[in-house]
């Protein structure tokens, strides 16, 4: 569908992204450095994540151009599609470093758990809108949670908590829009914090229970368990309020702080950019977000409000745990910071997200062309 001439598009959710993206490219360079010119270019982190970069906004504009309604209408087969993409990872999956997250396809693997968070917002925001108007029961509430649960349980099995935990904040995000009573919210709240202690026993493995013995106390094994958290924390203190500079932050450059390129992208920021940059990374991200949650309140129809507010709520909690993560103030948790982090699915769902946001927009009014 062409885009009527009279619906502009939202700049401020086309150059906030780019800026961060372009932000990306640097840090990616950044914690690359020096280069090894012997791989082909696709192997090089910069200049994977630019290309990765570019389908992404290619995919987003596409997303753009068409009436976000389709996705209500098509709901159901991208829940179960997601479904059984996360089922085909359990069985069939590409396992690295332990973990069986991706499918291989050629030279890119594909993280369906990435993909799924958009999937699991598209059937909530329909699930929600169908419920518009209607007093909301306890047994509607257990239902939307049901839809979360699955694909959370086999997320979590992959293992993956900190992608799993994401379900959970769409799923709150849409409920709360959606017109979920806050006594149900209140009943849940009360239930999760009682079963905490069995949760952390008899759910959690034995890597995550370590991650957050680590977090309670990074000391105890510094050069072990506590080593990425203690090299993070000096990394983003160490860079003050103007930073390093790019290529100079010892912390990154002499490879005391590792996977700095994925979960820790955001130490590199503060130990070569310092507090300034930081703080406009942050600013840049408030834009898309307010932006977001802007278009949700314009949004023609309950569809497009709920959906809105689930991808909002997708990038808060990465920016959220992400950044919690390397300044301490929660546990270790592998969640990409978007935009930022290599990784090229957690980048392509991001874009494609956006472009979701975009196609309310722009589609705010009810077509009649």
């Amino acid at each position: 569908m062409i885009i009527p001439p009279r619906l502009q598009l939202d700049w401020l959710i086309i150059i906030t992204p780019l800026c961060l993206i372009g932000l990306g490219i640097l840090l990616q360079y950044s914690a690359a450095h020096p280069l090894d010119l012997s791989n082909s270019l696709w192997e090089l982190p910069p200049v994977r994540h630019g290309l990765l970069a570019l389908a992404g906004i290619t995919l987003g504009l596409i997303v753009a151009r068409l009436d976000y309604g389709w996705l209500s209408t098509f709901a159901p087969t991208l829940y179960l599609g997601t479904l059984g993409l996360l089922g085909f990872v359990l069985v069939l999956g590409y396992t690295a470093n332990n973990v069986q997250r991706w499918i291989q396809l050629g030279i890119f693997p594909v993280q369906p758990s990435e993909l799924a968070k958009l999937a699991v917002a598209v059937a909530l925001a329909r699930y929600f809108a169908q419920l518009d108007g209607r007093p909301i029961k306890l047994y509607h509430t257990l239902i939307s949670l049901l839809l979360v649960g699955i694909p959370l349980t086999m997320v979590y099995l992959q293992p993956d908590l900190g992608t799993a935990t994401v379900f959970f904040a769409v799923w709150f995000g849409s409920a709360l829009t959606g017109g979920v009573p806050f006594r149900h919210f209140l009943v849940l709240g009360l239930g999760a914090v009682l079963t905490v202690p069995l949760m952390v026993q008899y759910v959690l493995k034995p890597y995550m229970q370590e991650r957050l013995s680590t977090f309670l106390d990074p000391g105890a094994d510094p050069l072990g368990a506590g080593y990425n958290v203690l090299q993070s924390q000096i990394s983003v203190g160490s860079g003050g309020l103007l930073g390093k500079g790019l290529l100079h932050g010892t912390q990154n450059q002499l490879d005391f702080l590792r996977v700095q390129q994925t979960d820790f992208i955001f130490s590199v920021l503060g130990e070569e950019l310092g507090f300034v940059g930081t703080v406009l990374v942050f600013a840049l991200f408030m834009i898309i977000m307010s932006r977001g949650l802007q278009i949700a309140l314009q949004s023609r129809d309950s569809f497009g409000r709920i959906l809105a507010s689930g991808i909002v709520m997708i990038l808060l909690v990465h920016v959220f745990v992400n950044v919690g993560v390397n300044i301490q103030i929660l546990p270790v948790t592998g969640i990409p910071l978007p935009f930022l982090s290599f990784g090229g699915s957690s980048l392509l769902t991001a874009l494609i997200g956006l472009g979701i946001l975009q196609s309310i927009h722009v589609h705010r009014q009810r077509p009649d062309w």
